[in-house]
């Protein structure tokens, strides 16, 4: 993969002014899909958002705080106050604006000025209409999209240095990002030293700030150790079945995507084209770890596959184009961009939404209006399952580390609805005891209604403590218990 002679294209660099102005509308684009969604909250977005209200309180994260992601996943959360609602829409469309401007960036810095505009537009289009919601949380595989276009900029720039630091940045937002020291690495193999330096100083840096916290331990813990026993354990009978099955779906809403990326690489055999298909593929290694296959997973393709495509769109005739983005373009556009509109309209009108989907927000809303008006000044709450929208949407002080029941029970939440199998037993038992001497006002079981074999009131060594608290209130998906005043 030896360094190509630049072609007249990639000589003359246009200024950076256009992208900054198509980032005008892209950004305005995507706000007005995102602002139907201002009255829902996706569980994705309320656990890092409740873990960003309590570092805002002088909590530490890992330390103070159960919390089994990386870092910035919490901390990007705390540049708006860590708060719901309008602030949250209006930073994912930042968010989606960035990465958007960055792919442009990058494509600029490949291919060229027409290039570049392709890519931003196509980023922009698959971060509203990449999903059946237009608010992708801003989780993990989200986040490191740009990490991972500004590492290939910088690489492909001859920044060695800056691109390894990038990528070794990036597994503070995602701990499945390691396969980025690889791509800058192909992309300048002889820049490796700079790159390995620059991603040994980032990792550095962050086990750096950590230490200083005094929560370095209690971060292997949480995200690398749990982590390693998340992945162990796949929750699919037939995980290739599955990975079959949601790669060629994945493929299916982004055929304009992957029919521009095989133009692209039918017609190249440079090795920019080489280092792009590389790329892909290890993000596609990535996405496999663990063998679950989410569709979040898949955000780990799309800066590659974006720019791969926008090289190979430019390469067909205009009017080919043009006919091949409307027709594969229209699949995502209407299946998803409807449902958008219906949302947005709802939400202009003050309609309720009545969507399968949203089922757990409403309990989650009703619990927490129920938890309110039990409360009194100065209480705490426990929420036990994985419900963070409670934590955020009561707003009440927290009574221990422990932001949802994983850790309590040993049973990861993509399966605890539907399973007791226990993946972690004594990690459980351990953080049962630590719980057992905390004291909260109040507790929410926001699981035991959908699984009662991991209801609270199932775990025998959680008894004599429950023995203090009393029955107040109940949903459709939660039990409400207040500690009982004091005799």
């Amino acid at each position: 993969m030896a360094a190509e002679t630049p072609t007249p294209s990639r000589r003359a660099r246009p200024a950076i002014a256009p992208l900054l102005l198509l980032s005008i509308p892209i950004f305005f684009c995507t706000l007005a899909f995102r602002l139907g969604y201002v009255d829902v909250l996706w569980v994705d977005e309320a656990y890092p958002l409740a873990a960003a209200v309590r570092i805002l309180h002088g909590d530490v994260l890992y330390r103070a705080l159960w919390f089994d992601k990386p870092p910035f996943y919490a901390w990007v959360y705390l540049l708006w106050g860590a708060e719901p609602g309008w602030p949250l829409r209006v930073a994912g469309s930042l968010f989606a604006t960035l990465c958007s401007l960055l792919a442009g960036i990058t494509a600029r810095r490949l291919f060229g000025a027409t290039e570049a505009i392709g890519a931003a537009l196509l980023l922009g289009y698959f971060l509203t209409f990449d999903h059946p919601f237009a608010t992708v949380p801003l989780a993990p595989d989200l986040l490191t999209v740009p990490f991972a276009l500004a590492a290939v900029w910088a690489a492909a720039s001859g920044r060695g240095l800056l691109a390894g630091f990038l990528a070794g940045a990036a597994l503070q937002a995602n701990a499945k990002a390691f396969y980025l020291l690889a791509v800058v690495i192909l992309w300048r193999p002889s820049d490796w030293r700079r790159t390995v330096a620059g991603y040994g100083a980032a990792v550095a840096a962050g086990l750096a700030v950590l230490t200083a916290q005094g929560a370095l331990r209690d971060y292997l813990q949480q995200v690398w150790s749990w982590g390693l026993l998340y992945s162990r354990n796949s929750p699919l009978a037939n995980p290739l079945a599955e990975a079959i099955r949601r790669t060629g779906n994945w493929a299916g809403f982004h055929a304009a995507l992957v029919a521009g990326a095989a133009v692209y690489w039918w017609r190249n055999r440079d090795g920019t084209a080489a280092r792009l298909a590389v790329w892909a593929l290890l993000a596609l290694g990535s996405i496999a770890v663990g063998w679950r296959f989410y569709p979040r997973y898949y955000f780990a393709l799309l800066p590659a596959m974006t720019l791969a495509a926008c090289r190979g769109l430019v390469l067909l005739p205009a009017r080919v184009r043009t006919l091949l983005l409307v027709l594969l373009l229209s699949v995502p556009t209407v299946r998803f961009g409807a449902r958008h509109c219906t949302l947005a309209y709802e939400t202009l009108t003050g309609r309720t939404h009545d969507w399968r989907d949203l089922a757990l927000l409403k309990d989650c809303q009703a619990a927490a209006d129920l938890v309110k008006s039990l409360a009194h000044p100065g209480d705490s709450l426990f929420v036990w399952g994985y419900r963070p929208e409670l934590n955020v949407l009561a707003g009440m002080p927290a009574a221990n580390r422990f932001l949802d029941s994983q850790p309590l029970t040993g049973v990861f939440a993509d399966r605890h609805l539907t399973t007791p199998e226990v993946s972690a037993p004594r990690i459980a038992q351990a953080n049962r005891r630590e719980l057992a001497l905390s004291a909260p006002n109040i507790i929410v079981d926001g699981l035991g209604p959908y699984n009662p074999s991991l209801a609270i009131t199932n775990f025998p060594d959680l008894r004599d403590w429950l023995a203090d608290y009393e029955l107040a209130g109940s949903t459709g998906g939660t039990r409400i218990y207040r500690r009982r005043a004091a005799r």
